[in-house]
């Protein structure tokens, strides 16, 4: 495959050893996207057929520098669905330095009249899939979580959980490492960056040696705009919508010679309202002899009235030393300030009827985080032969203070029953350094090495109170057996190789990364500690045919690992509910994977076919198990939820992309995947209190996504969206289907720098997760809604920016396009 590791150059002829070989040297971009065109070829041609020609390729910043004998040449550029740049009669007879070239798509495979800001087009490498997020109408005043629920082979689910290729383990950076802008809960984080803040997303599937070997799904690189512009220019963003929401956000950039300043800031105040229903039945011998007091039945029903209020700023400089050497500061700062207001019907059935309750719990939750992240990256070109050195230190802290006060009345006596607090902080700290450096040999070869250490250190205090006789008048009275401070303190060593090598049509790159990790995990009031150390290689290869132009198969391997992390490892009980409970495990081990994936691309004139057949298997995976306990504080039946190492899984799973434009007006994509899940385990709890449980199951399910963009009358563009996620199961119970429809409309208006769009999300108000729940003990079903339908308009103005109107000739090919 061309283009993806080093074009294919020609080398430079022997001629007379009088004539001294002089350097010329240059620059080449994209001119609709102004990033760097990297492995582009530029051939230098003498017209004396007896020399051959000569020439180099560029590198990762779009520079490219060699020798060539001097005399009088026709000079080429050329990269793959670009237009060449040709001069001819170029006399070189001392050091030549070529202007920056920007090169334009070629007009041979374009028709149709686009806006090159209202699209979003996919370039592909040998070990990613780069998704350059245009302005996609779906997603304007809404989140990263919007944005990544747009990018194929992604999904998100109705609580903001991502999934790559429908496994939710996934490893996701900002800015190419990780990142306290995630935090604590990376769901909830990534509805809080404004999606006017991102220039792309790097869909990772086959991962190589030079990324962490963290996420045994693959990885999601976000990366954050920076102009490259000169000058002073930016673009400004507000929005509003129903249910109550608000927005206002800015992209600046200043751009000299010597500095590049530039900044993401905005600002959203949001209501999200939801609701999650459950109903349980407790199974018992048809002959057994119950108590009065044995509760046989729950429903329960959830209101959420939520309010978050978000600041976020990430503000950069990047100084250029001299032509070979920069340095980038970076400091983003995220605060979080959210009210919610849980309310919590309840229906108790007893054995014995005079027991039976209606309770009505409230649950008031305020919430602070503050998330701060320094970062400072040095890149040095080393030689003119396109070794380079650089260097990543990056230090975040973040901070998260979380007070619920919870009432609840039995209604049928009107008692007041129970009053509770719960405080709790957690904070994390996180360093990391980095260090890589890159070796072409010759003109077919590259070698690249680098060091990474990254250290986490994660303190969670809980402190919980309630009242326990309100005839006393006692007061709040802590609970000495859940109060507790939690301590996890993670450090890990990697070292990598790896060799890239391009053999005509044949490309490959290989590595080896190995990792060492020390964990602490401490109970401070309980006083129980536990430490862990192990270490691993991490093999990766990935190969790349290219069978004729526009045509090409890659294959990948790589080895993975899933380390514990967050809500799995909190050892704290959840409180919203005396029904239910979610208890994590500090016990938990790694899980490792090794994944195979094996992909076909073919682009024609109007449509690109992308495809991909994947296996995945897993050992150690973490199942979380639901059953039946004694609740906490209470002599009633409870429902259980807690994570454990459990079983063995493989997954055997089909990707297709499609992307297809029928008419100049009308474009079409679409992505699908079916995949198979077989898992291996057995559940034996070791205080022989709960029911064992196999966990062996197999299931099929698949993912559908369409989405379609029209050029309407009056300038006017429309989108529409389908999401579909099929029905699946698993050991314990089943989920049903989940069908999301997303309309959006814009029209440029104030001289095409400023668009005005208005979207619907979830028009069909149908985006909840249905589900039911069979174990030994109960059956259960529940239905969960995050949010529900949503209705947003949004201001988009541009300044010094051009809207870049060029007709197709001028834009990315079809088949490096995704729209939206």
């Amino acid at each position: 495959m061309k283009h993806i590791l080093y074009s294919l150059f020609l080398f430079c002829s022997f001629i007379s050893f009088a004539q001294k070989p002089v350097q010329v040297s240059g620059k080449l971009l994209d001119k609709t996207t102004q990033t760097p065109l990297e492995f582009a070829t530029v051939s230098v041609i003498s017209s004396d057929p007896n020399v051959s020609p000569q020439g180099g390729i560029t590198d990762l910043n779009g520079n490219y520098q060699f020798l060539v004998t001097p005399g009088t040449y026709t000079v080429k550029w050329e990269f793959i669905s670009f237009k060449p740049v040709v001069r001819e009669n170029v006399v070189i007879e001392s050091e030549k330095v070529f202007e920056t070239i920007s090169m334009e798509p070629d007009i041979a495979q374009l028709e149709a009249a686009v806006v090159v800001a209202e699209k979003t087009t996919v370039d592909l490498r040998l070990d990613k899939k780069i998704y350059n997020i245009g302005q996609d109408l779906t997603v304007r005043g809404g989140s990263v979580s919007d944005v990544l629920d747009n990018v194929p082979s992604v999904s998100v689910d109705v609580e903001g959980n991502v999934s790559l290729r429908g496994n939710d383990n996934v490893r996701i950076l900002i800015d190419g490492r990780p990142s306290a802008l995630v935090g604590f809960n990376g769901a909830e984080a990534l509805r809080q960056i404004p999606a006017e803040a991102i220039e792309r997303v790097e869909v990772i599937t086959s991962p190589s040696a030079r990324y962490d070997a963290e996420g045994t799904a693959g990885i999601l690189n976000i990366i954050l705009r920076k102009n490259q512009i000169q000058g002073f220019n930016g673009s400004f963003n507000v929005s509003a919508g129903y249910p109550e929401r608000y927005g206002a956000s800015a992209n600046l950039n200043y751009r000299t010679n010597k500095w590049n300043l530039f900044t993401n800031t905005g600002y959203n105040y949001r209501t999200a309202p939801g609701y999650a229903r459950t109903n349980i039945d407790y199974k018992f011998d048809d002959n057994a002899q119950l108590p009065d007091t044995t509760l046989l039945a729950v429903q329960e029903r959830r209101d959420f009235d939520r309010l978050g209020r978000n600041y976020f700023t990430s503000f950069g400089a990047e100084y250029f030393i001299n032509d070979n050497s920069s340095i980038v500061g970076n400091i983003v700062y995220r605060l979080g300030n959210d009210d919610d207001e849980t309310t919590n019907n309840n229906t108790r059935t007893f054995q014995g009827e005079e027991f039976n309750e209606i309770n009505l719990r409230r649950e008031l939750e305020s919430e602070d985080e503050d998330d701060l992240q320094f970062s400072l990256d040095y890149q040095n070109d080393l030689d003119d032969n396109g070794q380079k050195l650089t260097a990543t230190a990056q230090y975040s802290i973040s901070i998260e203070d979380k007070e619920s006060n919870i009432d609840q009345t039995e209604l049928i006596s009107n008692t007041l029953n129970d009053l509770e607090r719960l405080l709790e902080t957690e904070d994390e700290t996180e360093a990391l350094v980095q260090v890589d450096w890159v070796k072409p040999v010759g003109e077919n070869i590259q070698y690249e090495a680098g060091y990474r250490g990254n250290y986490r250190d994660i303190s969670n205090s809980y402190f919980f109170e309630e009242i326990e006789d309100f005839n006393d008048g006692s007061g709040f009275i802590p609970d000495p057996q859940l109060n507790n401070t939690f301590n996890y303190e993670e450090f890990v060593n990697a070292v990598y190789g790896q060799y890239g090598q391009e053999f005509g049509a044949f490309s490959l790159l290989a590595g080896l990364r190995f990792e060492q990790t020390n964990i602490n995990i401490n109970q401070e009031t309980t006083d129980v500690s536990n430490k862990k150390s192990y270490s691993s290689f991490f093999p990766t290869l990935n190969l790349g045919y290219e069978l004729q132009e526009d045509e090409n198969i890659t294959l990948g391997y790589n080895r993975r690992v899933r380390r514990p992390r967050g809500r799995r490892l909190n050892p704290f009980p959840s409180r919203s509910s005396q029904n239910s409970f979610y208890q994590g495990n500090v016990d938990l081990n790694p899980q490792f994977s090794n994944q195979v994936d094996l992909g076909y691309l073919r682009r024609w004139s109007k449509l690109t076919l992308s495809t991909s057949i994947y296996y995945n298997r897993s050992t150690d995976n973490v199942e979380t198990i639901e059953t039946s306990g004694i609740a906490p504080g209470d002599n009633t039946t409870a429902v259980f939820r807690f994570p454990v190492n459990l079983s063995t899984e493989q997954r055997l799973g089909y990707e297709l992309t499609l992307t297809y434009r029928p008419f100049k007006w009308w474009t079409i994509n679409s992505d699908a995947n079916v995949f198979r899940v077989e898992t291996d385990g057995d559940y034996v709890d070791p205080t022989g209190v709960r029911d064992d449980q196999n966990f062996d199951f197999v299931n099929t399910t698949y993912f559908l996504r369409l989405n379609q963009k029209f050029e309407l009358p009056a300038k006017i563009d429309f989108q529409a969206r389908v999401n579909y996620r099929g029905a699946s199961e698993n050991a314990q119970g089943t989920q049903n289907a989940i069908t999301t429809v997303n309309l959006a409309a814009s029209k440029d208006i104030l001289n095409e720098q400023g668009s005005l769009t208005l979207n619907v999300s979830d028009l069909l108000n149908s985006r909840r997760r249905e589900s039911t729940t069979n174990t030994a003990t109960f059956i259960s079903d529940s239905e969960f809604q995050y949010r529900q339908r949503q209705v947003t308009l949004a201001f988009t103005y541009r300044f010094n920016q051009q809207k870049r109107e060029q007709r197709r000739e001028e834009e990315a090919a079809p088949d490096e396009e995704f729209e939206g």
